[in-house]
């Protein structure tokens, strides 16, 4: 009996201590790379200013992903669905963001904004990694998933020639914004798991701008002489929480979920920004405001039509709350105490997600490989009334669509004919499955006319249309 325990126990040892290599050589490099990408949000995606592609596979379906959250991607989407994953998974990727905004004014003249350029560069990224504690042989604490996510929930870049019509109000905004996302699930029954995690909302000064900036040609006033180009910055470190649930209603022969139920709430967090007025580069003033940002709150349904070893359908319906009307202003109180006014009074919005998944597991032409083909559509309203429209941050009535492509080639599969993908890895480093997933949006802004703005100058038709392309890379352990 002796012997036999001993070697349960070697096997359990050996099966912890490869993990922890693994552990111990991708999460130093995953974590650096996700943080250099997730510190440059030099753009905004398609849902300004808050950017909700956190997962490839997810922007693919619009977004629509809460109730499925059966990739890494899930400490964004729905942390409980963690407790679906097995093993250690490492996942990465990024978005890539080009498009603009054509301004008509109401008397005619003409203005184009862009995204910094073209194409945003560098584009913003996330990062997750999972470790199923059961499986590695943690069973004490019962069916427990930790992680750790990088992402860039909220941000912002526009920018629009600095002799512009409504240059007094803006020619630059950059919100590069990063959430740091340790995040516990647990698997309470066999059909109901939770999540809880904090959300730590940061700056980083290693890339991009690393501070709240917005730029504009001033008017005249506070001794700065008029015609100056002026900017606002500033920056501070808030946390939240986030608590989620997956409850599945319905399971097929072979255990895998027909039809999922899933909440998610993420809490409001409150930035006390610190920073500069700077004029012509020169430093005025110190400067503080206080940045909210929003309690969301999103609610799913997934179900399967198909789920057999062959073949998978999916249909999914979310519907997101957003709680911006705690963006009530964003006044800026300099040193000497003068306060110059930036009222907000945004609106809270919803937004309806749809997506859809068909997947091939077991395709002959491909052996040992998974194929999936997503498509989806998101509607999302304004919010910002015409009174305080910002130029900066596009805002009207939208329609998002897209779709993508996934692979997942397991252990035994072939890479290119050359080799097997689970021979990708070093030694005791080789994956079991690698994953490779691309989406593209397109952002289609309702055009909007601006009437009665507090300054007259933005007042004019704004038509926008933005493009986004995603790729994520997954690694299965």
């Amino acid at each position: 009996m002796s012997e036999i325990w001993r070697s349960i126990t070697r096997r359990r040892w050996d099966r912890w201590s490869m993990t922890g290599s693994v552990l111990r050589m991708w999460v130093p490099w995953m974590f650096m790379i996700g943080l250099s990408l997730a510190c440059l949000p030099r753009m905004a995606s398609a849902q300004v200013p808050r950017i909700q592609g956190q997962g490839t596979a997810a922007s693919a379906m619009s977004n629509a992903y809460a109730a499925q959250a059966d990739d890494p991607s899930a400490v964004h989407y729905n942390p409980a669905g963690m407790t679906q994953l097995q093993g250690v998974q490492v996942m990465a990727g990024a978005l890539i963001s080009g498009g603009s905004t054509n301004f008509t004014g109401l008397t005619g003249v003409n203005a184009r904004g862009d995204r910094n350029g073209s194409a945003a560069w560098p584009a913003p990224g996330h990062t997750f990694i999972t470790a199923n504690l059961k499986d590695l042989g943690l069973t004490a604490l019962g069916d427990l998933t930790a992680w750790v996510g990088i992402t860039t929930p909220f941000g912002s870049l526009t920018r629009w020639p600095n002799d512009g019509p409504f240059r007094t109000a803006t020619t630059f905004n950059t919100l590069p914004l990063l959430d740091i996302k340790p995040t516990l699930a647990y698997k309470a029954t066999e059909n109901l798991s939770l999540g809880l995690g904090a959300d730590i909302y940061t700056f980083s000064g290693l890339v991009g701008e690393g501070q709240v900036e917005k730029q504009s040609v001033w008017p005249g006033g506070l001794g700065i002489p008029a015609g100056s180009e002026v900017e606002l910055s500033g920056k501070d470190t808030a946390a939240g929480f986030n608590a989620s649930l997956l409850y599945t209603a319905l399971r097929n022969a072979e255990g895998k979920p027909l039809a999922n139920i899933g909440i998610v709430y993420r809490s409001q967090a409150t930035l006390h920004l610190s920073g500069a007025l700077l004029a012509d580069e020169a430093k005025v003033s110190d400067a503080r405001a206080t940045l909210v940002l929003p309690q969301i709150i999103t609610g799913a349904i997934a179900i399967w039509p198909v789920r057999t070893s062959e073949q998978e359908w999916k249909l999914e319906l979310d519907l997101d709350y957003v709680g911006w009307k705690s963006v009530r202003n964003l006044d800026v109180t300099l040193g000497n105490g003068t306060t110059i006014a930036q009222p907000q009074n945004w609106h809270n919005t919803y937004a309806v997600m749809v997506g859809t998944e068909y997947k091939w597991l077991a395709l002959e032409s491909l052996p040992n490989w998974e194929v999936a083909l997503r498509s989806g559509y998101t509607n999302q309203q304004n919010q910002m009334p015409d009174l305080t429209y910002d130029p900066g941050i596009p805002s009207s009535d939208l329609h998002v669509v897209g779709g993508g492509l996934g692979f997942l080639c397991k252990e035994q599969g072939s890479f290119l004919g050359l080799m097997r993908c689970g021979d990708l890895g070093v030694g005791s480093l080789k994956p079991k499955a690698i994953g490779l997933d691309l989406s593209y949006q397109a952002a289609l802004y309702e055009d909007r006319t601006v009437l009665g703005n507090r300054n007259p100058t933005v007042n004019g038709t704004y038509r926008t249309t933005l493009h986004t392309g995603g790729v994520s890379i997954r690694m299965i352990y």
